[in-house]
């Protein structure tokens, strides 16, 4: 019987194995948890974060919000911080996460902001 986290970690390696960013097209990788969410842009060729946001940068921080309304914000940041480095899609890693709720917000957000995926 697993856990709740080995299983999300099983979902996201299965995610994994299909998934990878690349130098032309970075991979949108979100990680939440209970309170916060964290995105960041990942090369995984050469290994290396291209661009992140949280919900924890001082903007985002002193808003008031829900966490969905934050997660939103977080997706429109990370997505003018791709568009001033010249990336226009890249690939939405979930990380497990299920598409709904604060995940999907994010998503929303860095769709709105002019990423696509």
């Amino acid at each position: 019987m697993d856990t709740k986290l080995v299983k999300r970690q099983k979902i996201r390696h299965r995610i994994r194995k299909k998934i990878s960013g690349s130098a032309q097209k970075p991979r949108l990788s979100v990680f939440r948890s209970n309170s916060d969410i964290y995105v960041q842009l990942i090369d995984d060729d050469n290994g290396k974060t291209i661009a992140s946001a949280s919900s924890r940068d001082k903007d985002i921080k002193a808003q008031k919000g829900t966490k969905i309304e934050k997660s939103k914000m977080v997706g429109a940041a990370i997505a003018v911080k791709a568009i001033a480095l010249g990336f226009k899609n890249c690939t939405f890693d979930r990380g497990g996460n299920l598409y709904h709720g604060r995940v999907k917000s994010v998503a929303d957000g860095a769709r709105e902001g002019g990423l696509e995926f």
